[in-house]
Parts: structure tokens; C-alpha cells; sequence
């Protein structure tokens, strides 16, 4: 077994769906969380100045959905076949697509808050439905077993109710993907034990 360390700052963000898939996997790793004072250090010696990062032994991955993808293949949550693992990774970057259109470095919180509630309110309807639409009455995205796309829409979903707590009201299906994610046992005992973090 390899030794894994996840480096990223002191949020849940781009770096909480490799932690699921970790923690559901029962893998030991390292969850190098650093402090943004840290960060004006650490940034210049980066290849592409950004985290997260997987260390790999004494290999490195960088991009969360790069190390997502890799860590699924690796514990049989990517799909059971090519055309799943296909399918699985067009949840994923459907997802992150949207999730992309918010300003989340913007440093105005007037033009923040109105961008975000514009994209609410405009875009994620659209994402919402077609995730529900896919879903259907089934009790994960893709074929008959959970995956790392399951994670990753559990994941983004903390982060869309804490924007607007009514978000997935009119998307009950969806809420409880969300939920069947967070009572697997030990993706519960994860959450549980984590950080809390508003991000």
C-alpha cells in the first residue's frame, strides 16, 4: 500500500471528496491541513501554485479532480466498467462546471452576494434538475453501487445549503442522495471528527 499525504488548507473545499473516499476505503493518509499563514510560503515552491496536492510515496498529483479520479480507480469507486467510469466522471465535471461559476475570490461582499445569488437563482436550476433527472428513483448516480461521484455531489451540496439553506428543497431526491452518503458508517465517523470549517 502506498503512503498518501493530502495537502490542503484548513477547509473541507477541493480537497473533502479524496477525504471521503479515504475515510469510506478505511485508508490511512495523512491530511496535511496548512494554515494561510503558511500558504505565502508554500505557494512559490508549488509547480502550478495551487492545492490540493497528493503525495503518491514520492510522486505528486495535483488538480482535486485528477486526485479524485485516481484515489476512485484505486478503491473500486470509480464505476464497474469503462462506460461507468465514463458516467461518473460527467457527474463530477458537471458539477465542478458549476460549481466554478461562483466568485469565490471576489473580495467585494456586495458584488459577491449578488453574483451568487444571480447564479442560484439562474444556473443551478438547471444543474439541479438534470441531477435528479439522472438520479431517477435510483439509490446512486451510476449503476447499483455507490461512487465517488455520490461523494462529490454530497460534498458540493454542504457547500450550495450553507449559500441558501432552501436549495434543494424542491430537489428531494437529491437531499437524500446526500444523506444515504453521509450515514455510510465510516463517511459518518468522518464527518464527525472533521474540522468544522465554513467552506
Amino acid at each position: 500500500m502506498p503512503n498518501y499525504k493530502l495537502t490542503y488548507f484548513k477547509l473541507r473545499g477541493r480537497a473533502e471528496t479524496a477525504r471521503y473516499i479515504f475515510a469510506y476505503s478505511g485508508i490511512e493518509y495523512e491530511d496535511n491541513t496548512i494554515e494561510r499563514s503558511v500558504w505565502a510560503h508554500l505557494k512559490p515552491t508549488l509547480t502550478f501554485k495551487q492545492l490540493p496536492i497528493l503525495k503518491v510515496d514520492e510522486m505528486e498529483l495535483n488538480q482535486s479532480t485528477a486526485i479524485g479520479r485516481y484515489l476512485a480507480r484505486e478503491t473500486g469507486l470509480a464505476g464497474k466498467d469503462k462506460f461507468e467510469q465514463a458516467q461518473v466522471d460527467a457527474i463530477v465535471d458537471t458539477i465542478n462546471d458549476f460549481m466554478n461559476l461562483f466568485p469565490w475570490t471576489e473580495r467585494d461582499e456586495t458584488v459577491k452576494q449578488k453574483v451568487t445569488a444571480d447564479i442560484l437563482a439562474n444556473n443551478f436550476p438547471v444543474l439541479l434538475d438534470g441531477l435528479c433527472k439522472l438520479l431517477s428513483d435510483r439509490t446512486w448516480f451510476i449503476g447499483d453501487s455507490v461512487t465517488w461521484a455520490d461523494f462529490h455531489w454530497a460534498v458540493c451540496s454542504i457547500t450550495l445549503t450553507n449559500l441558501n439553506v432552501d436549495i434543494l428543497h424542491n430537489h428531494p431526491k437529491l437531499l437524500a442522495l446526500k444523506e444515504r452518503v453521509e450515514a455510510l458508517p465510516k463517511i459518518a465517523a468522518w464527518i464527525e471528527q472533521r474540522p468544522k470549517t465554513p467552506l
